[in-house]
């Protein structure tokens, strides 16, 4: 199984917007992840709608969207209109959020929910029905750079157990180093959000981090 590698643009020089996505691209990135918080679901607030829609129409790989705000219903067209492949929700962000997930599929993306360290898998087993995606947070949402919480891993055991049954993909987002990519991914893990612990940090050598991510899981880089 080969890893997909989402960095979390977030973390990217915004003052040069364009060739970042390019040398993301070149590097071997598969998705471009892109964080949205409203300053109150989260006490931060991430991406504008410009950035959002200036990388969907550069980009020529996929884009997702972790929606971090409360509310995410009233904004599912918004986002759908820029170009997004991906929407992921937060289960607690609205009362009624299984509707929001169908509306995104509906609209033609891929619907995924995210777990922070403190949801439990047994509350969200009947959305599994209408995602493709779950991502599981290894920190707590909303600011980069936080300290890994290795009891989410708990997690992972317990999706497994459920992937066969529902057909979702399972994600990590939060301090993924090439060390946790690797034993994650031999456990079942598919998709990676990649921040300031793998790929944004030192020299920025957007190529060289991720082939060491790619010899860490065993994987043929872009340009391998």
């Amino acid at each position: 199984m080969n890893v997909m590698l989402c960095p979390s643009m977030m973390c990217a020089d915004f003052g040069n917007l364009d060739n970042e996505i390019k040398r993301l691209e070149l590097a071997g990135a598969d998705i471009l992840h892109l964080d949205v918080m409203d300053g109150q679901y989260v006490p931060n607030f991430g991406m504008g709608l410009q950035d959002i829609k200036y990388i969907c129409s550069h980009s020529k790989i996929k884009t997702e969207v972790h929606l971090m705000i409360e509310n995410p219903m009233k904004y599912i067209e918004l986002f759908a209109e820029c170009g997004v492949d991906i929407i992921y929700v937060h289960p607690e962000s609205e009362y009624n959020v299984i509707t929001t997930l169908q509306k995104i599929g509906e609209m033609g993306m891929e619907a995924g929910i995210v777990l922070n360290p403190g949801t439990a898998v047994s509350t969200i087993i009947e959305l599994l029905n209408v995602v493709e995606r779950v991502l599981v947070m290894g920190v707590n949402p909303g600011q980069a750079g936080q300290m890994y919480l290795p009891y989410a891993e708990n997690k992972i055991e317990k999706l497994l157990n459920l992937q066969k049954q529902y057909g979702f993909s399972i994600g990590m987002d939060g301090a993924c180093n090439a060390e946790r990519i690797k034993r994650l991914s031999e456990k079942g893990v598919e998709n990676f959000v990649l921040g300031t612990a793998a790929l944004f940090f030192g020299d920025m050598n957007y190529e060289a981090h991720m082939e060491d991510i790619f010899h860490a899981v065993g994987q043929k880089g872009c340009k391998s």
